[in-house]
């Protein structure tokens, strides 16, 4: 009687007989029993069966051992990026505030007077970027740009902020060619870049705004501005006919009725 599938065992299977035959004679005599009972085919089935899974088996492990190894790999090396970053941003903060520190020390943050101009040199060559309000005592304007650079100079500490008395500046006067004042004279890298005569390009008016001065001044690059430089605060956007949109450096020095002269 022919077994089924269902109670065909691993103990019904026939064993090898090793006497004297040699090992091909014991698998054909195998084979040839297996195929007298009629589980050949059900046993090279089942046995390709189980070799089949079990190279798949072995297959999928060796996936995923290299996948979790590059898993692993693509962790280790994001945690590197990010504690280089981290190293990267540290250091530059840590540059930031000696730099902002070396500032402060160097009378940044503070709108100060300048004592003579000897004083005046010595910050132009210490400070890359120099606000320095020429002033008068007597002249009522001078007093309303003080206002505006007072309030701008703690925002603004990538700048020094200053003013010398012109009438005890004659040589400074004479060789930055200043007749008005107010006059507010730009200095980058040790350079005049610019002049703000007068309130003629803050609106010509008195009542300005800080954040007017502000934009004027950032005009200059000599410090750090944020916002639009093509139109002053508060103005619309759109091209206009404003002498302030067509803005120009002032490298020649020129009158101004509105204020006062030397």
């Amino acid at each position: 009687m022919v077994e089924n599938d269902a109670t065909l065992k691993v103990s019904s299977k026939p064993k090898l007989r090793t006497g004297n035959s040699s090992t091909v004679d014991a698998v054909k005599s195998v084979l040839v029993e297996l195929s007298l009972k009629g589980n050949l085919k059900k046993y090279i089935y089942r046995m390709s069966t189980q070799i089949i899974d079990n190279a798949i088996l072995a297959a999928t492990k060796a996936i995923e051992d290299q996948i979790d190894a590059e898993i692993e790999k693509l962790d280790k090396m994001e945690d590197d990026e990010l504690q280089a970053l981290e190293r990267k941003r540290a250091a530059a903060l840590k540059k930031h505030m000696k730099k902002k520190e070396e500032m402060l020390q160097q009378g940044h943050g503070v709108y100060t007077e300048l004592s003579n101009e000897k004083e005046f040199f010595e910050v132009t060559k210490q400070s890359a970027n120099v606000v320095c309000h020429f002033y008068r005592s007597s002249t009522m304007r001078c007093s309303i740009v003080d206002k505006h650079l007072k309030d701008l100079a703690p925002k603004h500490i990538e700048t020094k902020f200053c003013k010398i008395n012109a009438e005890k500046s004659f040589f400074l006067v004479q060789r930055l060619n200043v007749r008005v004042l107010p006059t507010i004279v730009l200095i980058k890298d040790g350079k005049t870049v610019d002049y703000i005569i007068g309130f003629d390009d803050l609106g010509g008016v008195d009542d300005f705004s800080t954040e007017m001065m502000e934009w004027r001044i950032a005009r200059a690059n000599v410090i750090n501005y944020s916002g639009d430089l093509s139109v002053p605060p508060g103005k619309s956007s759109r091209k206009s006919t404003n002498p302030l949109i067509r803005y120009k450096p002032k490298t020649i020095r020129g009158g101004n009725d509105d204020s006062d002269s030397d």
